[in-house]
């Protein structure tokens, strides 16, 4: 079924109540007399960004009542950070549709409050999560910035620190010729890179740089200074924020690999009530040709099941029909994925489908670049 946020364990309600009594107010001004520039909120939901090692050497939920003396580098940041830490921290393994409802909601009630957001996360959802809001956030006319890190705060040789201030310094940035908003869309800052959220991947599990972005420039990077790479930022929309409430979760991904069997893959498209699959092809977009492979696919279109080409290859495109082995896909109402990556792909089929659209309007929407997340040629 679709999920709603009223079916959310995280209730909006749950999460506003909490900002309004139990907030961590970090006044960051320059000086004592000063006023901060810039006010951002800061949502943490787990992972190793926001991990510390107690007394004990174990690692547990850093409480941010003491960030400042965990990272005194922010006293150098002429902002208000409020911290709002979402109760019990959840692995990022862990994360939900409901839980992507719930952030894209809190977002929604607090937008005329902050300039700007930062989301701590943990790295290994974080693409997906990103993704996520990318659609759920419509007309987004400020940054909203996953960052996180491999390494705990506590460690001498964290990342954790750098990532956090510079996604702040991100969230917080204005254009200098204009005044408005740098970056008004929903990024990974990670290393050094800030990347468009629904365009990341995690690459690396042992080193610092763990996301890419293979097919679209960075939106900016963080050397000595902060640069920004204004051509390939979207511009601020005309709209008001509209923030949806919406995903149908009735998807699955179904990747492609010698020796795949008929029986493999009628139980990964027979599922009852499947809406959706994204199709992990071979290199630009191509798959088997035996029969029985075109026939299971043939009858889940029958069947209402959207069918969402995209490529095992990290770089490149699907060219559907440039080959032999993919030409036939399009015949059985196959939809190509562009340069979308996995995890843009499936949180896009979740909110098209959310929307309950014609199948016309839905096929349209499913091959439509909505937030970025594909290149059209």
């Amino acid at each position: 079924m679709p999920v709603e946020l009223a079916y959310s364990c995280r209730s909006v309600s749950t999460f506003t109540a909490q900002l309004t009594a139990h907030p961590t107010r970090l006044n960051l001004a320059a000086t004592a007399a000063s006023s901060p520039e810039q006010t951002i909120l800061v949502i943490y939901t787990g992972g190793t960004v926001g991990m510390a090692y107690n007394k004990s050497g174990e690692l547990v939920p850093m409480n941010f009542d003491q960030i400042r003396r965990k990272m005194p580098e922010l006293h150098q940041l002429n902002m208000q950070v409020d911290v709002l830490n979402l109760g019990p921290p959840i692995d990022s393994s862990n994360i939900t549709v409901a839980d992507w409802l719930a952030l894209a909601a809190l977002i929604r009630d607090n937008y005329a409050r902050y300039d700007g957001f930062v989301v701590l996360h943990g790295t290994d959802t974080m693409a997906y999560s990103a993704a996520a809001l990318s659609f759920l956030l419509e007309n987004l006319g400020k940054a909203v910035v996953f960052t996180g890190a491999q390494v705990p705060v506590g460690r001498i040789r964290t990342d954790a620190r750098r990532n956090l201030v510079t996604a702040l310094e991100m969230a917080a940035a204005r254009h200098p010729m204009a005044d408005t908003v740098r970056v008004p869309e929903v990024c990974v800052f990670f290393n050094e890179l800030l990347i468009r959220g629904n365009r990341a991947k995690k690459v690396e599990s042992q080193q610092y740089n763990a996301f890419r972005s293979e097919n679209y420039p960075p939106l900016g990077r963080a050397g000595i200074e902060l640069e920004f790479n204004d051509r390939q930022i979207r511009p601020l929309p005309s709209a008001p924020l509209h923030v949806h409430s919406h995903l149908d979760d009735r998807v699955t991904i179904v990747r492609l690999f010698p020796g795949l069997t008929e029986r493999i893959l009628r139980a990964q498209l027979e599922v009852n009530d499947l809406r959706g699959a994204v199709l992990e092809t071979y290199g630009s977009g191509n798959a088997p040709t035996a029969p029985w492979f075109l026939q299971c696919l043939r009858e889940a279109a029958d069947r209402g099941v959207y069918l969402l080409n995209v490529s095992q290859c990290e770089e490149g495109r699907v060219l559907q029909g440039r080959y032999e082995t993919s030409a036939h896909l399009s015949g059985l109402g196959i939809l190509g994925g562009d340069d979308i990556t996995v995890e843009a792909a499936v949180t896009k089929l979740m909110f098209v489908l959310g929307l309950n659209q014609s199948p016309e309007v839905t096929r349209r929407l499913i091959t439509q670049d909505l937030r970025g997340e594909i290149t059209l040629i």
